[in-house]
C-alpha cells in the first residue's frame, strides 16, 4: 500500500472519539506516511533514512506547533495506552504459543497468507501492521534529543504504563522459561550438574522480588535482585546448552531443538526488560527493544530461516549418521582398493540377477502401480542382499562418502585440512572406479552369459527381441537418459537422507537399548540373543533403511510421476548395463553393428557419471552446510582439486599403492 496521505490530511484525520479500528488504523496511516517519504539524493550512503527523520521532524514540530493537534493526538495515544494489552508485545511477540515447531510453522504461513485486522486489543498483533523490519534503519538513527521528543509526545509522564507492562512480561516470560525448563523432553537430557542449583525452581521467586522492589521504589534492592535473576537466567541457558551435547550424541528432535531455542530468546528477552525497567534514563534501552522486535518481525516473516535453524542439528545428525557408514567406502591403500573391486564384483552379480527379475515382473503386465511396486521389492531385497554379503553397489557409495569426506573440514578450513580433503576427494573417486568397474565387469558378463544359457539350454531367448529393442530404445544417449540418470542421483541421495533419519529416530528412541531389556523381548529370545540383535540393529539399521527405500523409490516413483502425467523413470549404472547385456544376448552379435547400441553403451557412461556425481554433490552441500561451510570456503575447496587435476590427474584414478 502506497499512502496519498499528506500531514495536513492526517492532522485533520485525528479523531480521539472514534472507534479502536480507526484509531488504530490512524496509526497505521502515520506510520506508512513516515515510512514512505520520498528520498533525494540517493547516492549517499544514509539517503534512504533522512527523508523518514526528516518527515518525523515535520510531525513533531506541528504537534508542538499546534496545540489543537497535540491534543488530539495526546488524547488518541492516551486511549490507545489504556485500551491495548502491552504486556503481550514484550512477552509473546515472536514466541510460539506451542511446544512444536510444526505450529510455529502453522501460525506463520496464517500470518504470511492472512490479512490482519486493526481491530484488535493486542499490541503483539497490531505490531506488524504498525511497522515494518525496514523500519530499524530510521528508527536506529534516532538522536537523544529527538527520541526525548517523542517520549514526551507519545507518553507524557509515562503515560503509556509501560514499565508496569514490563514487570508483567517479565512475569509471563519467567512462567514459560521454568515451565520449559520442567518439560520431560528437556529436563531428562539437561545435565545433571546443570540443574543442581536448580535455577528454574528459583526462576519464579527472583522475578518477585524484582517486581517488589521496582514497586517500592527500592532501587539497590531491585538491582541486586536483577543481579540474581540474571545469573539464575544465564545458569538455565547453561542447562538447556547441555541439552544440545545430549542430542548430538543420542540423536536430535526438531521439536526439542524448537524449544530450546524459545527458551534462550526468552531468557534474553527478559534481561532486555530488566534493562529497560531499571535503567535511570531508559529512552536508549527502549530503542534498542524496539529494534530487537523489528528484527523479530524480519524473522517472522519467512519460514527459511525458521527451518534451517532448527533443522540443522537435525542435517548434522543425518550427515553424521552417513559419515559413520561411508568411511567404510573410502580407500586408502592398494589392500582395500583391492578389496572394494571384490565387493563390487560380488554386487555386480546378485545385479545380473536382479536385471532378469525386472523383465519378468514387466512380463506379467501388471498395473503401473503394481509392476513399480514389485520392481522396487525387488531392488530392495537385492541391495538388502548386497549388504548383508557385505558386498557393494558403486553408486550407493557417493551420498555416505560426502558426509564423511565433509568431517575432514570439521577443524577448520586451513591449507592444510583443504589439501586433506583434496586426497579424500582422489580416494573417493578411485573407490568410485573400483566400485563401477567391479560392478559392471561381473554383471554385463554375468547378464549376457545367462541369457545364452538360457537360449542353448531351451532353444528360447529368455529375454526376447521385443524387449531387446525396448531397451536400445530406453537407454540410448540421444533420448532424455542423461535427465533420467540425474533424477536417478537425487534418488540416491534421498536414501542416504532417509537412512541417515532413521538412525537418528532409532537413537533417539532408544531401540537398541529396548530390544536389549524389554522383558518381553528377553523372555522370547533369551538375554544373550537380545543382546546380539540390539548389537545388529543399531549397526545394519541405517544400511537397511537405505537399501529399502532406495530400492523402492527406484521403483515406486516413477509409476507414482505417470499418475500425473510426469514423464519421469529412473537410469541406473549397474541395472543398465544388466539390461543392455540381455538385449545384446537376445539380439546376437549383430547388435555390435547397430550405432543404436553403442549409443547406449555412451549413455551408461554418462548415466554412471551423473548418478555418482548428483547423488555426491547433494550430500555434500547438505553436510558442508550443518557444518557451517560457506560458499565461499566452498570455492576454495573446488579451486584446490582444479590445482590437484592439473598437477596429479593420475592420483585420481590409478589404484594407490600400499
Amino acid at each position: 500500500m502506497t499512502p496519498t496521505w499528506d500531514l495536513s490530511a492526517l492532522v485533520n484525520a485525528a479523531d480521539p472519539k472514534a472507534g479502536q479500528a480507526e484509531r488504530h488504523l490512524w496509526l497505521v496511516r502515520l506510520l506508512e506516511w513516515l515510512r514512505h517519504a520520498p528520498a533525494k539524493g540517493r547516492a549517499r550512503a544514509d539517503a534512504s533514512v533522512a527523508p523518514q527523520l526528516a518527515r518525523l521532524g515535520l510531525l513533531l514540530k506541528a504537534a508542538e506547533t499546534q496545540p489543537e493537534f497535540r491534543a488530539r493526538l495526546q488524547l488518541m495515544l492516551e486511549r490507545f495506552w489504556r485500551e491495548i494489552d502491552k504486556a503481550s508485545l514484550f512477552a509473546e511477540f515472536g514466541f510460539g504459543a506451542r511446544h512444536s515447531l510444526f505450529g510455529e510453522v502453522g501460525r506463520r504461513l496464517r500470518v504470511q497468507w492472512l490479512p490482519q485486522t486493526p481491530d484488535t486489543p493486542d499490541l503483539a498483533e497490531l505490531f506488524q501492521l504498525l511497522f515494518r523490519p525496514e523500519d530499524m534503519h530510521w528508527i536506529a538513527q534516532l538522536d537523544d534529543a529527538t527520541l526525548q521528543r517523542v517520549a514526551a509526545l507519545i507518553a507524557p509522564g509515562d503515560a503509556s504504563g509501560w514499565r508496569p507492562a514490563m514487570l508483567d512480561a517479565i512475569t509471563i516470560l519467567v512462567s514459560a522459561v521454568h515451565s520449559s525448563g520442567f518439560l520431560p523432553p528437556l529436563r531428562r537430557r539437561m545435565d545433571r550438574q546443570a540443574l543442581a542449583a536448580e535455577p528454574f525452581r528459583q526462576l519464579t521467586r527472583a522475578a518477585d522480588a524484582v517486581r517488589e522492589a521496582v514497586a517500592e521504589g527500592r532501587h539497590a534492592d531491585a538491582l541486586r535482585e536483577a543481579s540474581f535473576l540474571r545469573a539464575l537466567l544465564d545458569a538455565c541457558r547453561q542447562a538447556a546448552d547441555s541439552v544440545t551435547g545430549h542430542l548430538e550424541e543420542y540423536g536430535v528432535s526438531v521439536d526439542i531443538v524448537y524449544e530450546l531455542d524459545q527458551m534462550r530468546c526468552r531468557t534474553l528477552r527478559i534481561e532486555a526488560l530488566l534493562n529497560c525497567v531499571l535503567a535511570p534514563a531508559p529512552l536508549a534501552e527502549l530503542r534498542a527493544l524496539v529494534l530487537e522486535l523489528l528484527h523479530v518481525a524480519e524473522d517472522e516473516r519467512g519460514l527459511r530461516r525458521l527451518l534451517a535453524r532448527h533443522y540443522s542439528l537435525l542435517a548434522r545428525q543425518v550427515a553424521e549418521r552417513s559419515a559413520e557408514t561411508g568411511a567404510h567406502y573410502i580407500t586408502r591403500n592398494g589392500a582395500e582398493w583391492r578389496a572394494m573391486l571384490r565387493a563390487a564384483a560380488g554386487g555386480g552379480a546378485v545385479i545380473a540377477g536382479t536385471t532378469y527379475l525386472k523383465f519378468a515382473i514387466g512380463a506379467l503386465g501388471l498395473a503401473a502401480f503394481w509392476n513399480g511396486f514389485w520392481a522396487g521389492a525387488n531392488y530392495a531385497a537385492s541391495f538388502v542382499l548386497i549388504m548383508l554379503l557385505h558386498w557393494t553397489v558403486a553408486t550407493k557409495q557417493p551420498a555416505m562418502t560426502a558426509p564423511a569426506m565433509a568431517e575432514q573440514l570439521t577443524a577448520g578450513i586451513g591449507d592444510a585440512e583443504v589439501e586433506a580433503f583434496v586426497d579424500r576427494v582422489a580416494q573417493l573417486i578411485r573407490s568410485q572406479a573400483a566400485g563401477i568397474i567391479g560392478n559392471l565387469a561381473v554383471c554385463g558378463p554375468l547378464a549376457l552369459a545367462i541369457q545364452l544359457a538360457w537360449e542353448g539350454l531351451f532353444g528360447v531367448p529368455l529375454v526376447g527381441e521385443p524387449q531387446a529393442e525396448y531397451v536400445l530404445h530406453s537407454l540410448t544417449l540421444l533420448g532424455p537418459t542423461l535427465v533420467y540418470a540425474a533424477f536417478t542421483g537425487v534418488l540416491l541421495f534421498s536414501s542416504s537422507l532417509v537412512a541417515g533419519w532413521a538412525e537418528n529416530w532409532f537413537v533417539y528412541h532408544r531401540l537398541d537399548s529396548a530390544i536389549a531389556w524389554n522383558p518381553r523381548f528377553v523372555a522370547r529370545l533369551g538375554a544373550l540373543r537380545a543382546q546380539r540383535w540390539a548389537a545388529w540393529w543399531r549397526r545394519n539399521v541405517s544400511g537397511i533403511v537405505a537399501n529399502v527405500s532406495l530400492g523402492m523409490m527406484l521403483g515406486l516413483v516413477p509409476a507414482l510421476a505417470s499418475f500425473f502425467a510426469l514423464p519421469l523413470e529412473v537410469r541406473h549404472v549397474t541395472l543398465s548395463t544388466g539390461q543392455l547385456a540381455a538385449a545384446a544376448g537376445a539380439l546376437g552379435l549383430d547388435v555390435l553393428r547397430l550405432p543404436a547400441f553403442w549409443w547406449c553403451v555412451a549413455g551408461i557412461v554418462l548415466t554412471g557419471v551423473l548418478n555418482v556425481s548428483v547423488s555426491f554433490w547433494l550430500a555434500f552441500k547438505v553436510a558442508a552446510r550443518s557444518r557451517g561451510i560457506q560458499v565461499r570456503e566452498r570455492k576454495r575447496i573446488a579451486a584446490a582439486i582444479a590445482r590437484r587435476l592439473r598437477r596429479d590427474p593420475l592420483s585420481f584414478v590409478r589404484p594407490p599403492r600400499d
